[in-house]
C-alpha cells in the first residue's frame, strides 16, 4: 500500500472516531435534560475555611464513577478552587460558571482513588455526594497539595453533622 492511501485511511478512521465521540456526548446531554442546573453562589454566604486550589475532576451519577453528568458543563475537567462556606461548598471553576453545592443537599463526603478518567493515589480525590434536584451525584475535586485533602474532607463532614 502506498503512502497517500495509508494517510487517507488514517484520516477517515480519525474523522469517524471524532464523529462517534461527538454523537455520544450529544446523546448523553439529551438523556440528562431532567438534571437541573446547579445553584449559583450568592451574596451573603461566608467562607469558613481558606479556599483550596486544585482540579475539578467531574460530576458523575452517584455510585457510578464512569457515568459522567454531561449537562451544564458538569462533566468537563478544569482547574478550580473549592471554598467551604456557611451555606455549602462552592466550586470556583476556571473559565466556567461557579456552582454551589448547598449545605442541605450534601449527603456525604469521602475520598477515592478515581473518577471518570482521573485515577490517583488512594484517597487523592475528595468526593462529595449530593442531591442535584432529584438526582444523586458525586462531585470530585483533587487538591493541588495532598496535605489539603484531609482538612477539606473534615470541614465538609463538620458541615454535614451541623446540618443534621
Amino acid at each position: 500500500m502506498d503512502r497517500p492511501v495509508s494517510v487517507i485511511i488514517i484520516a477517515v478512521v480519525f474523522l469517524l472516531l471524532v464523529l462517534a465521540i461527538t454523537w455520544g456526548w450529544s446523546r448523553r446531554n439529551k438523556s440528562q435534560t431532567d438534571v437541573p442546573q446547579p445553584a449559583k453562589p450568592h451574596m451573603g454566604i461566608k467562607p469558613v475555611a481558606e479556599p483550596v486550589e486544585g482540579s475539578y475532576v467531574s460530576t458523575t451519577l452517584a455510585g457510578h464513577p464512569l457515568e459522567r453528568v454531561a449537562v451544564h458543563g458538569l462533566g468537563i475537567r478544569t482547574t478550580a478552587e473549592i471554598v467551604i462556606t456557611d451555606g455549602g461548598v462552592i466550586m470556583d471553576l476556571a473559565g466556567r460558571e461557579d456552582f454551589l453545592i448547598p449545605r442541605r443537599d450534601i449527603v456525604s463526603v469521602d475520598t477515592t482513588a478515581g473518577m471518570i478518567g482521573k485515577f490517583v493515589e488512594r484517597g487523592g480525590i475528595v468526593r462529595i455526594t449530593w442531591r442535584l434536584g432529584e438526582t444523586l451525584v458525586d462531585t470530585g475535586f483533587r487538591a493541588r497539595y495532598a496535605a489539603s485533602t484531609t482538612p477539606t474532607v473534615e470541614s465538609i463532614r463538620e458541615m454535614i453533622e451541623e446540618a443534621q
